[in-house]
């Protein structure tokens, strides 16, 4: 018999929306004690726990919920990172609304558990009572692998074969580890700091973790083979932007999604002149696109000064491929939605300077291959906005270095490395990929359901081998 109580989720305290709109500080404030456990009976305990089958990574979640509603909060952290080594970061990030939440027998009548605000808060408790993750190692397998990119995939895969032994060391890119992590996600949605912290829990794991190595430049594959790597992950994510294509985007003052984030996250361009890196103010902003990375730039241009700050989609905002929650706090914090239109050209000045764009307003037509409805322009509807700045974000695609530097791996025609959807595995042997890498920017907690399988493959592999060596 169902238990008397809420319907509704308990409230997430967050910042005042005019008050966020001019600082970096989060957003959502976290549960107190109290509220958790509030929160955690509203779970229903079922027993085929279909949440858990929504989890990319396979969190017990009604065993760490149960913890929780006891007050037991080390113990509900340990149950949760006995298969997610990233709690900190999946309880802000993730899309539980369509994941785990989605698949909530409490859902059917009323809200869902809020499975992610209760993961937040025991990721976050442990680190304020420095509580650590077992470092439990299952036997020392003396065995080298190499895994590159130190992203959620990467970091993911980088775990779960150093709990199996293997002495891994991790091959990032950047000056930093943390991946899109650290260059995508700004501040005030993911602190770095906690970044910072679960990559420390990766090193308690004996995890080697080599900076500014650029692998297809300073290291090929073929080449950490020959290091005596008996197995590699490529975790390296999708860093090259899309553009529109249309006349005036190589205008000054057009940036992509990418490298705006990049110098505002990882470059902390927001904090100049404290931190080395500036960016130019800008007084009216347009971002194109309508998924998550629209918003963070968005709410990031309008944090940085911008009186007015626009979304420009060329679908209607059902179609948004946006969490809800990050639609919601982008219209609260004053960003203006102008849906069903397209940017047919970026106007400029004698300078070179950005001064406005020209857009042409849509209407719905079929689904197309995505399942949504194919935006089709209406002749004649074209009009000036007047803007000081364009942000890009369309998408992004793998870089193409490792797919340039191991002519045999191969790779869909947009960029993506070809792997199984089970295990990882490349058409080369040894060689394992998973992430955006693979699907094109996605999600946090995919890409890391994908480092956990390639783990599991990875070792099945090396353990083969060494068998069949004997």
């Amino acid at each position: 018999m169902e238990r008397n109580m809420s319907q509704q989720k308990t409230g997430m305290p967050e910042q005042d929306p005019k008050a966020r709109a001019c600082n970096f500080s989060e957003v959502a404030l976290g549960y107190t004690a109290e509220m958790a456990i509030e929160e955690a009976k509203r779970c229903l305990e079922c027993k085929n726990k279909p949440c858990v089958a929504g989890c990319p990574v396979n969190v017990d979640i009604p065993g760490f919920i149960a913890l929780v509603k006891e007050g037991k909060f080390e113990e509900a952290y340990r149950k949760i990172t006995e298969t997610n080594n990233l709690p900190a970061i999946c309880g802000r990030v993730c899309p539980q609304e369509t994941q785990c939440e989605a698949t909530c027998v409490r859902g059917i009548k009323g809200e869902s558990v809020a499975i992610g605000r209760l993961e937040r808060f025991c990721a976050d408790w442990a680190i304020e009572h420095g509580i650590c993750v077992d470092c439990v190692i299952r036997e020392k397998r003396n065995q080298k692998v190499a895994v590159i990119g130190s992203g959620p995939s990467g970091l993911t895969c980088a775990a779960d074969l150093a709990k199996m032994g293997y002495d891994v060391t991790v091959f990032e890119a950047f000056h930093t580890a943390g991946g899109v992590l650290k260059y995508g996600i700004p501040e005030f949605r993911l602190p770095k700091k906690l970044v910072d912290v679960e990559i420390g829990q990766l090193k308690r794991l004996g995890v080697e973790i080599r900076l500014n190595m650029v692998v297809g430049k300073i290291f090929t594959i073929e080449e950490l083979f020959a290091e005596g790597y008996g197995a590699i992950f490529i975790g390296s994510g999708a860093g090259l932007p899309s553009f529109m294509r249309v006349p005036g985007e190589n205008l000054n003052d057009v940036y992509s999604a990418n490298e705006f984030l990049t110098r505002v996250n990882l470059m902390k361009a927001y904090q100049y002149p404290q931190t080395d890196t500036p960016i130019k103010k800008y007084k009216k902003v347009a971002v194109i696109g309508g998924g998550n990375v629209a918003m963070d730039a968005a709410r990031s241009a309008k944090r940085l000064g911008a009186d007015e700050v626009y979304i420009v989609y060329r679908r209607s905002e059902a179609e948004m491929p946006a969490r809800l929650e990050e639609v919601h706090h982008a219209k609260e914090e004053g960003i203006i939605l102008r849906l069903l239109e397209a940017p047919v050209e970026v106007l400029g000045n004698e300078k070179g300077n950005v001064t406005g764009m020209k857009n042409i307003k849509m209407q719905l037509g079929e689904p197309d291959a995505s399942g949504r409805r194919r935006p089709v322009e209406i002749p004649g509807s074209e009009y000036v906005m007047e803007l000081d700045a364009v942000i890009v974000a369309i998408g992004q695609s793998p870089n193409p270095l490792s797919k340039n530097s191991t002519p045999e791996l191969k790779t869909q025609k947009w960029g993506g490395i070809i792997a199984d959807d089970d295990t990882g595995a490349t058409s080369v042997p040894g060689v394992y990929a998973g992430g955006d890498a693979v699907t094109g920017a996605a999600t946090v907690i995919l890409a890391m359901g994908a480092g956990k399988a390639s783990a599991a493959a990875i070792d099945e592999y090396l353990r083969n081998k060494k068998n069949n060596s004997i």
